[in-house]
């Protein structure tokens, strides 16, 4: 049912929504260039973890080229970049047994010398520190839930969602309204497949002219390992085993402090067989002898799970619309070649906090489009970048690993990235299912609880909860999809590719239904990419809520 709501407003110069390094580092960028310049800009930053970094999930090695840019003294501020890559190894799986070593020559994207092993979670709750020293304001725990317009179109701001409604939609006693910030410019930092910037990519065709984005479902375990075994800066990629034909996976591992590795496995959303589980070739991928060698006799501490955008140039779309901006992974500037979105994302930020400084300072009207934007973006490395390795993806993705990675080789190595053509990749993700009948099934090995285990153990290691008693925050177009077409023609995927456990098909009283354990639901986005039907809408629940992942 729906329940008048009277919300309070509060104003802002520049409203963020997202508190990872793609808003934080715009909110950073933007306040210390109002400080140096005497000027008072108001920034407020949303966030729907419970805290910054509650959300945050990454690898992560990261290129510190922004954080060098944005606070050149970031050693001595303490910013946590503490276990600078020592070695990189490169690894080709034949089977689980035998894996064969490839140069990091003829895997460029590979390199990590210079770079720090990080937990992305810690990078960004210290940027929110520097954030509030500057004078910006950041809520955590309050969920951006509705873009709100002027009369002419633009952006006004947004709402955050209420509290305390019941499943039934009604208010409970614990009823809190949500807040309607407003904005002269509104930026969507949300990170991949973000909720809002979603409908903003729609409402004003941004992708007009490109090709649909392409993701991946990204998983991260933190293991504490025997010391003996433990190599600080140790930087290991995988290819190969296990990966289901016609499926580029890719995985790593890698040595951060205190005796820990961050391991990890990315499988591309453009897999074909419905059959195909992500987590269990994740599970799988770390019985992998070379794997297993380091894991074996630790402790696994955390768990998590996070779609990734993965398309390039091809498929960003525009990044300026009235009244506002896309930056970071809502837009997509990760560099899939380099398994890197860190330093791109905070330099979009960066690139964005020039642009409204300007605008602000030079009496620009809040709900015009900021064009320059675009103009800064492709006059910066950030562009040349993500230029350069545009190919990558598609490569991969039309001719395999061995075939394209080696094509990809020939595109970096001999043309350095500037192949006078881009290869094109214009099949959604959703769309590359095949039936069921016509693929084989995938008989995965039971997980043995020491290196694999089942989705639900893992999920409790992800800290995930939500409140019971609220609407649920994963909706269906069409309730009659998932059993009458779904499951006779792809045995219902979403059983398999949810990393989380949330949807399930069960019998009552002889009768198939498609349920959808919430609660479960660690934000990962990959139901809404997936469904072969675009069934699945995720919308944002009460903000707080999902998982709250510690040094990831």
């Amino acid at each position: 049912m729906e329940h008048a709501v009277e919300r309070e407003a509060m104003e802002f110069d520049v409203v963020i929504v997202g508190a990872g390094p793609a808003g934080l580092a715009a909110a950073c960028k933007l306040a210390t260039m109002a400080q140096e310049a005497e000027q008072e800009i108001t920034v407020c930053v949303v966030e729907k973890g419970s805290e910054v970094g509650a959300h945050i999930l990454s690898g992560a090695v990261m290129d510190p080229k922004a954080m060098n840019e944005l606070f050149p003294d970031w050693k001595e501020r303490g910013a946590p970049l503490n276990t600078e890559v020592s070695k990189d190894r490169v690894l080709f799986n034949l089977n689980q047994n035998t894996s064969i070593p490839v140069p990091t020559l003829f895997a460029p994207g590979m390199a990590n010398h210079g770079n720090y092993v990080i937990s992305l979670g810690n990078v960004c709750r210290w940027l929110a520190e520097q954030a509030e020293a500057l004078a910006v304001e950041v809520y955590p725990g309050f969920a951006a839930a509705e873009v709100l317009y002027h009369d002419d179109g633009s952006v006004k701001g947004v709402a955050t969602g209420d509290m305390g409604v019941s499943e039934a939609g009604e208010p409970k006693d614990s009823f809190m309204a949500g807040m309607e910030l407003h904005a002269k410019y509104t930026v969507f930092a949300e990170g991949c497949r973000g909720h809002l910037g979603k409908q903003i990519i729609s409402k004003f065709n941004l992708d007009d002219g490109k090709e649909p984005q392409h993701y991946g479902i990204g998983f991260k375990e933190l293991w504490e390992i025997d010391p003996a075994k433990h190599e600080p800066g140790l930087v290991v990629h995988t290819m190969g085993w296990p990966c289901a034909k016609k499926t580029v996976s890719g995985s790593y591992l890698y040595h951060a402090e205190d005796n820990q590795v961050a391991l990890g496995y990315v499988v591309p959303l453009s897999y074909e067989n419905p059959h195909l589980s992500p987590f269990d070739e994740f599970q799988q991928w770390k019985q992998q002898a070379q794997i297993k060698a380091y894991l074996e006799g630790g402790k696994r501490l955390t768990y998590g799970a996070r779609a990734l955008i993965k398309g390039g140039p091809q498929s960003r779309p525009k990044m300026s619309f009235p009244g506002g901006l896309l930056i970071g992974d809502d837009a997509g500037t990760l560099n899939f070649a380099r398994i890197k979105g860190t330093h791109t994302a905070m330099k979009s930020g960066m690139l964005a906090a020039e642009t409204l400084f300007e605008a602000l300072t030079g009496g620009a009207e809040g709900h015009t489009e900021l064009n320059d934007y675009a103009n800064r973006f492709e006059k910066s490395w950030l562009h040349d970048e993500l230029q350069k390795w545009r190919n990558f993806g598609p490569l991969v993705h039309k001719f395999g690993a061995i075939v394209g990675g080696g094509l990809s080789f020939i595109d970096q190595g001999i043309f350095q990235g500037k192949l006078p053509f881009t290869v094109s990749d214009t099949t959604p993700d959703h769309a590359t299912l095949k039936p069921a009948a016509s693929m084989p099934k995938i008989d995965y090995p039971r997980p043995d609880g020491v290196l694999s285990f089942d989705k639900l153990s893992s999920v409790f290691l992800s800290n995930t909860n939500h409140e019971e008693d609220q609407p649920c925050h994963l909706t269906l177009k069409d309730p009659t999809v998932p059993i009458e077409k779904n499951l006779p023609m792809y045995d219902e995927p979403a059983q398999r590719y949810c990393p989380a456990g949330v949807y399930e098909v069960v019998e009552k009283d002889g009768e198939q239904l498609f349920q959808i354990n919430g609660q479960n639901c660690v934000h990962c986005k990959t139901c809404d990419i997936k469904d072969p039907s675009q069934n699945i809408v995720w919308v944002t629940p009460e903000g707080g809520g999902g998982p709250n992942y510690p040094n990831m």
